[in-house]
């Protein structure tokens, strides 16, 4: 499908989703008389409206329960072909039809004098008003364009009128609609396996992490199994840092508050940065970002051009606020480890730097095995700093360098930061879905603030050009995307149990043991240090590698006699077959050792 026929069909899909809102509205107002309706956009695959319903005894007035019925009034008005008849009116003529509607009133009220306001009437075929909404539309001309097999609601949600926690709190109803019965059955297919792949659902089953609402929300604890995980990713991060060129640097979890006075953020970023704790009776507060600690060793002493460039790089620990309603699993928290870098360079070395990081970026994230990525190239919004010169330069240096790798690319209009012009890389997971991770972002802004220079070869002092990078973005979002990207079914050397001995009766658990002690020890001569288990309990083989499946488990090494007389392992793999093969043939001990390091040691996706 080429882009404009995509633009097309998505286009299509919008209207015929927006439409279908405006009918829940109408069967929803038809089934629960004396409700109050606000705003029914469509959005990315579906739709949602929002409704003030009467007090109802003995509960919620509407409940998943309720949508069944819901449906099923919204085919009898898909079935009945009304029209959408779009009509235009005055302030007086708008404030008179919706007096009965405060939120319709409240939106007709903020509208500029003399504004053409659009309302929407569903009529029958004899022209009957049947219902009218408040709406820019557009809308299908008749209902019969809808499918009414194409449609189902989905959930209920609470929302506040206009996002302020201040205001009413509305009851949202979300739905999705397509064009026909096979795109819908599809698409549920889909949100059937995002459901199964849900990083909650899954961790909690790995025992990966926890949190823990009354010790302090959005905040983190890792357990052993995640743990496992974490030193895994955090070493291979460290590794490729260190051969990138990149030094290591460890910052405090707190500074004085001039540092984000003098950086900018309490001018633009107080609303996300925690209240100061007085100390010695100054101002501390808890780091939401370490880029200005990264200045502050920058500055520690004189800097030449010869020192540059300067590739820092952080796993620093920063906490910020979120509201507790957008809190989300590992995805939207309040403290997370940010896989951080700042590069200080010369105008001159400033290309050669970007085409680096974006070819690291690029090669970190295939070891993952995320090769469907785009970036985005957001340009100076209205209000910015640095002089025109430098952001030409910068976007330009930034354009060449995702040519140069043969990466596709959209322009992001006026999306960069005040302070210079970024890239963003957005992977796809094997779901399909796009996820913003990594972050190229020029800034013209600290080097200024906080007078950074450096002496060129003539012995002027000049301002270093400043890179901000996040490559994995945190360590938490990043393995939430992770987690459900493999379903909790990872490579070999991410996952935090890679190897379970089962022996088939009590008897051979010593034997079992003694395969564990093995694997383990050959595998850290080789400074790999296997994760391995022996399954002891007496459970029956079959509920052991049960067990062990569920907790996916990479190899499953089953014993018995022969392989206790042999010195040999039966290999069971988690997903049942190796390159089309039902599963590995018996091994030697040390034969298994070599195969499992190798998988680790290159880093193999598949088992």
């Amino acid at each position: 499908m080429s882009g404009t026929q995509e633009q097309q069909q998505n286009e299509k899909l919008a209207l015929i989703r927006h439409s279908v809102s405006h009918i829940m509205a109408q069967a929803v107002t038809r089934l629960f008389p004396g409700t109050k309706v606000a705003i029914g956009p469509s959005i990315e695959n579906g739709f949602y409206y929002d409704f003030q319903f009467p007090p109802a005894e003995g509960g919620a007035p509407i409940s998943a329960a309720d949508l069944p019925a819901v449906e099923a009034e919204m085919k009898r008005i898909i079935d009945s072909r009304q029209d959408f008849v779009k009509i235009t009116a005055g302030r007086k003529e708008a404030l008179d039809r919706f007096s009965g509607e405060p939120f319709k009133v409240e939106l007709v009220g903020e509208l500029p004098a003399g504004a053409e306001i659009s309302i929407y009437e569903n009529r029958d075929a004899e022209g009957k008003l049947l219902w009218a909404d408040l709406c820019r539309g557009p809308h299908v001309h008749n209902t019969r364009e809808i499918n009414s097999a194409a449609f189902k609601l989905q959930n209920i949600a609470g929302a506040y009128w206009r996002g302020d926690e201040k205001r009413p709190m509305l009851t949202r109803i979300y739905g999705t609609a397509w064009e026909n019965p096979k795109d819908l059955k599809a698409y549920l297919a889909f949100l059937d396996e995002v459901e199964k792949r849900d990083h909650r659902r899954v961790s909690k089953d790995l025992d990966l992490y926890s949190i823990h609402e009354e010790a302090g929300a959005g905040l983190i604890y890792w357990h052993p199994a995640g743990g496992r995980m974490r030193v895994a990713v955090e070493d291979f991060w460290r590794r490729e840092h260190y051969r990138g060129g990149y030094e290591i640097l460890y910052t405090p979890h707190i500074g004085k508050s001039w540092l984000w006075e003098t950086s900018g953020h309490l001018g633009f970023y107080k609303s996300n940065m925690y209240s100061p704790m007085e100390i010695d009776n100054q101002d501390y507060i808890i780091k939401p970002m370490n880029c200005p600690f990264h200045i502050m060793i920058y500055k520690n002493r004189g800097r030449s051009y010869r020192d540059l460039p300067l590739r820092w790089a952080e796993l620093g620990t920063v906490y910020r606020y979120e509201r507790s309603g957008v809190l989300h699993g590992l995805l939207r928290v309040r403290g997370f480890t940010q896989d951080d870098a700042h590069i200080f360079c010369t105008p001159e070395q400033i290309e050669d730097e970007i085409l680096e990081v974006l070819r690291f970026s690029l090669r970190i994230w295939k070891v993952f095995g995320f090769k469907d990525i785009k970036a985005y190239l957001a340009t100076k919004p209205a209000e910015s700093v640095g002089d025109e010169a430098h952001w030409d330069q910068a976007l330009e240096s930034l354009r060449k360098a995702v040519v140069a790798e043969g990466l596709p690319y959209e322009m992001d209009e006026g999306g960069g930061a005040f302070y210079g012009p970024k890239i963003d890389l957005k992977i796809k997971d094997a779901l399909g879905r796009e996820w913003q991770m990594t972050t190229i972002q020029f800034d013209f802004n600290m080097p200024e603030r906080f007078d950074m220079t450096y002496v060129d070869a003539g012995g002027q002092h000049r301002r270093p050009y400043m890179v901000h990078r996040a490559l994995l973005g945190s360590l938490e979002r990043f393995f939430g995307v992770l987690i459900e990207h493999f379903g909790g079914a990872f490579p070999v050397w991410i996952a935090p149990e890679q190897i379970a001995v089962i022996p088939v009766a009590e008897n051979f658990n010593a034997y079992a043991e003694q395969v564990a002690a093995e694997l383990r020890a050959r595998s850290r001569e080789r400074g790999c240090d296997l994760r391995v288990s022996a399954e002891l309990d007496n459970d029956r083989l079959n509920a052991k590698i049960r067990s062990c499946q569920n907790r996916k488990i990479p190899y499953m090494l089953v014993v018995g006699q022969r392989e206790a007389d042999e010195g040999t392992v039966s290999i069971r793999l988690r997903d049942g077959k190796l390159h089309g093969e039902e599963r590995l043939s018996p091994m030697k001990i040390a034969e298994f050792a070599d195969y499992a390091v190798k998988k680790v040691e290159t880093r193999d996706l598949e088992l």
